[in-house]
This record gives C-alpha cells, structure tokens and sequence, in this order.
C-alpha cells in the first residue's frame, strides 16, 4: 500500500477552518481564496479515505475521522511551527502566564516547564496552579494566557478540548476493596465546594440510594491525598496525575456507582496565540498525549 504525505498547508487550512468555525474565514487569514481551501479539504477528504465533515442544522460538525485528524493537523502544525523556529535560530523572549489544575501541578507541570526552559532559556514564565473557576476568570480578564482546565459548563472563547477522561473512585493504595461497611453512610474525601467532581459523586449515589457523609474536607488536593491515604474514606477524581499512595478504581471494582466522563480544555486568551503561547500549548499537548 503507497505511503500518503499528509501536506502541512492543507492541514493549516483544515485546522485554522475548525477553530474559526468558517473555512470563507480561514482562506482569508490564510491569504488563500475560497476555492483553494475547498480545494484542500477534498484533497484531505481523498487521503483520509472518509469525509471529515457532516452537515449539522445549517453548518458542518466534524465526523468522527474528522474529530480524529484534526487532533493530529494540531500536533503535526505544532511540530512544524517548533522545527522551524528551531532551525532558524529564532529565540523567544517575554513572558507567558500560564495556570494549570492542582491535578497537573506535580505531574504535568514540572515536565512542561523544564522542556520549555531548555528550549527558550530567555522566555519567563509565570505559572498558578488554581481550581477551574479561578483559571478560567483568569483567562478571560486577560490574567492568563494560557489555561489548561477541566470542562465545567463554563468556558473561555478560545477554548480547544484535549481529551476526556472517566471521573474514578480513588482510595488509598492499600485498601480493601470493600468501601462500604453495612449499615454506615459512604465517607467521602472531598474538595470544598464548588466542586464539580465532589458535585459528580454525590449525585450519583444519591441516584443509586447510597448513604454518603462527608468525612474530610480540604481546600487542597495536597489535603485530599493525604486524608484518603490515612484511610478517612473515598474521593473522586480522574487517573491523571495520581500520587502513588493512592489508587483509582471503576465503578465495578469499587462497588460504586458509575461515574461520567470529564472533559479537559486548554483555553487561550487571545484568538491569535503569540509563538510563545503557541510553542507551550503544544508542549502541554504532547506531554497530555503521554500521559
């Protein structure tokens, strides 16, 4: 079977046509015509072997291939855009502030900031680590420039999601797989409200009849591990970015009822990130992709 060479431009302009929601806007960003960015979407089309779009009320949704090539038009343009400036000698400078979730302050963060170090000694960046609602005011009164935060209904206009996980229940490491003891209410390790995981447990076992009590209440997630893994009761968050002294587990393995997804964004700022925000959005991508 003959390789196909995915081609940089086209992916440019399919990728730049999501994210402004028109193509008619994408060929004017891009200094091409209508007609040559239709041109490369069926072009696209042909090499993907399936249609990437479908129509929806009166505008177009991505299909699933879609949805799948656009996630790697963005790493492919990002790698791009890195190998570039890199070869060209162009070195950044300034400042990026970026805000992470406590969930990404140990593992996720570290990683990010000492790969964009080495690769832009001369570039600053500022970085919070701060619950949703915190980040994503923080975005949109111009405080961040860059946020990666988990979807909580409210948003940012510039916001690209970066995956769904499944929401877990976490204990400690060591502990029996029996959570419940017969006759006694659930306890539960939780965030302070608002919390939407914390928001997320409780409903679903109060839609499964469970008994709950809240048995440790922290400020922090540093709280919250500690509290689980002294064995104070059960918590709720996502695979990523766990301590080792504690465990997730399905809502088979925990007994517990089924919990939803959750889906995690990464919001900008500005419509047109600077080369520095863009350079760090994709090293956050890739370091995600590796989780």
């Amino acid at each position: 079977m003959p390789r196909v060479n995915l081609d940089i431009d086209t992916l440019r302009s399919f990728a730049t046509g999501i994210e402004l929601g028109s193509f008619a806007q994408a060929a004017e960003r891009l200094n091409r015509s209508t007609s040559a960015v239709s041109a490369q979407l069926k072009k696209l089309e042909r090499q993907a072997g399936a249609p990437l779009l479908r129509k929806a009320g009166r505008g177009m949704a991505l299909t699933e291939v879609g949805e799948a090539m656009l996630g790697y038009a963005r790493r492919l343009l990002e790698l791009n855009d890195e190998a570039v400036a890199a070869i060209r000698g162009v070195e950044l400078a300034g400042r990026v502030r970026l805000g992470m979730q406590e969930d990404f302050g140990e593992s996720l963060l570290p990683a990010v900031l000492g790969r964009f170090a080495r690769t832009h000694p001369k570039l600053r960046i500022e970085a919070r680590i701060a619950r949703n609602a915190e980040l994503l005011d923080g975005v949109n009164k111009g405080k961040l420039d860059l946020a990666l935060a988990w979807e909580a209904g409210a948003g940012s206009p510039h916001a690209e999601r970066e995956g769904r996980w499944p929401m877990r229940w976490v204990v400690a490491a060591d502990a029996p797989m029996k959570l419940q003891q017969r006759g006694e209410p659930l306890p539960l390790v939780m965030l302070e409200s608002p919390c939407l995981l914390r928001s997320a447990a409780i409903a679903a076992l109060d839609r499964a009849g469970i008994a709950w009590r809240i048995a440790f209440s922290s400020t922090s997630l540093a709280g919250t591990w500690a509290a689980v893994n002294a064995g104070l009761g059960v918590s709720v968050r996502t695979s990523l970015g766990l301590p080792e002294n504690v465990r997730a587990l399905t809502a088979k393995q925990a007994g517990l009822p089924a919990l939803p997804m959750l889906g995690l964004a990464l919001h900008r700022a500005e419509a047109e990130p600077s080369p520095a925000v863009a350079q760090l959005a994709g090293i956050i991508r890739r370091a995600l992709a590796a989780e």
